[in-house]
């Protein structure tokens, strides 16, 4: 009898759909603003066209061959292949505190004060855990690399972003924002030589913001990512160089450019103590470390390598050169960078006043074959700029130049004409 009273005279509808229930943080992160370009990307190249990609910051040559040599020969060692240490091999932080030392000046204690990370980026990631929560605020550059926000966002914080374009005016606008904010932005982040716009400082400005960073009361992290790529005689200054910098913050450098190790995922924390403990102590829960022939490999590069950095740096402002030069010759307005792997160009007038970025770049890309970055793909203050990376030869960049000034030439009949104002 109980067994009939559980039936039910409706038509049995089948079970009905699970509901994937995702958290919180995954619906504020918004839709990837770059995957419109790079589906057309992909869709040209399977049909056969040469797109000459300028989009990503992603390295074309390769390491020096003794640092290839020195994986391949750890690879080989039957001692290598368990679990890594989260931290990083001593030895490999060692060699990181040596380049401190001998470049800026910087004295760094290798067991406290520095971290191997997998790439700067997850390092960066696992340091907004270790350091924001709810409620928590974390002041940007604006325009912004993106994990710059959406780091802090995923760790639950919120972040205010500031123009970076002059220095006098960041800093003037760090201590307006601590000053009328409440509670206080408890986190700082800076980044140069700066991804996208290539803007970059003199020691002083770390001078005066760590001075700000001591009276506000925040933390700072310095994405020192393109430490290894500056021209013209220019040395980007290192943020723990500044007097009382590793009181107040880390900074975060890498391998992937200047080395041309981006695949290879080598990142370094390096600075406060209490920073750098609690970045091991979030790591520790997440990862077992990097595979030790990376590590191992590293060593070698940084102890072995710094003539072949600098070459690369040469190269690099050789195709900068040629790109900028380039762009000048077809009527855009373009700085040429101090530092970085990027040119930052203002859309060129007339197109800035009836396209926006996105759509000036897949009009590029659909009909000159060229991919670059759209600048609001690093937040509304990157609005009516492109990203072009330095990642082709100087050929590749001249032909680059070449497509894109016929197809603005093809183009342009597509463009409405101003309006008379009588």
């Amino acid at each position: 009898m109980a067994s009939e009273n559980l039936q039910s005279d409706a038509p049995d509808q089948g079970p009905r759909p699970f509901t994937i229930q995702v958290a919180d943080r995954v619906n504020r992160l918004p839709p990837y603003l770059f995957g419109h370009i790079n589906r057309v990307l992909y869709e040209k190249r399977r049909a056969g066209d040469d797109v000459i990609d300028l989009g990503m910051g992603n390295p074309s040559d390769p390491p020096h061959d003794v640092v290839i040599e020195k994986l391949a020969e750890a690879a080989r060692s039957k001692s290598t292949h368990g679990y890594s240490k989260s931290a990083g091999l001593l030895n490999l932080r060692r060699e990181l505190a040596s380049k401190y030392y001998k470049r800026y000046g910087v004295r760094l204690d290798p067991d406290s004060e520095t971290i191997v990370c997998l790439g700067s980026k997850e390092g960066f990631s696992h340091m907004c855990l270790a350091l924001m929560g709810p409620g928590d605020t974390a002041i940007v550059p604006s325009p912004y690399f993106p994990v710059h926000v959406y780091g802090v966002a995923l760790a639950a914080g919120n972040a205010i972003t500031l123009e970076v374009a002059d220095c006098e005016k960041f800093l003037s606008n760090i201590a307006y924002t601590c000053q009328h904010l409440y509670p206080k932005p408890k986190l700082l982040i800076v980044n140069y030589p700066h991804n996208p716009s290539s803007v970059t400082v003199e020691p002083e400005f770390y001078v005066d913001l760590v001075r700000l960073a001591k009276k506000y009361e925040f933390m700072v992290i310095s994405d020192f990512a393109y430490a290894d790529v500056a021209f013209d005689g220019y040395q980007p200054p290192s943020f723990l160089a500044a007097p009382g910098a590793r009181d107040v913050g880390v900074e975060f450098t890498t391998m992937s450019k200047g080395y041309n190790m981006a695949g290879w995922r080598v990142g370094y924390c390096a600075g406060n103590s209490e920073m750098v403990r609690a970045l091991a102590t979030i790591k520790g829960y997440y990862d077992y470390g990097m595979f030790e022939p990376i590590q191992i490999a590293a060593i070698v590069a940084l102890r072995h390598t710094e003539a072949y950095v600098e070459e690369q740096a040469r190269i690099y402002q050789q195709r900068r050169d040629v790109l900028c030069e380039g762009l000048q010759r077809i009527g855009w307005d373009v700085t040429p960078p101090r530092a970085g792997m990027f040119v930052w160009a203002k859309i060129p007038s007339p197109w800035r006043e009836q396209m926006d970025s996105i759509q000036f770049a897949t009009m590029l890309l659909e009909y000159g074959d060229v991919a670059l970055s759209p600048g609001s793909g690093f937040g509304p203050g990157g609005e009516g700029h492109l990203r072009l990376a330095l990642v082709e030869n100087e050929n590749r960049l001249r032909q680059a130049v070449r497509q894109i000034g016929r197809c603005l030439e093809s183009q342009a009949g597509s463009l409405t004409p101003p309006v008379a104002v009588s």
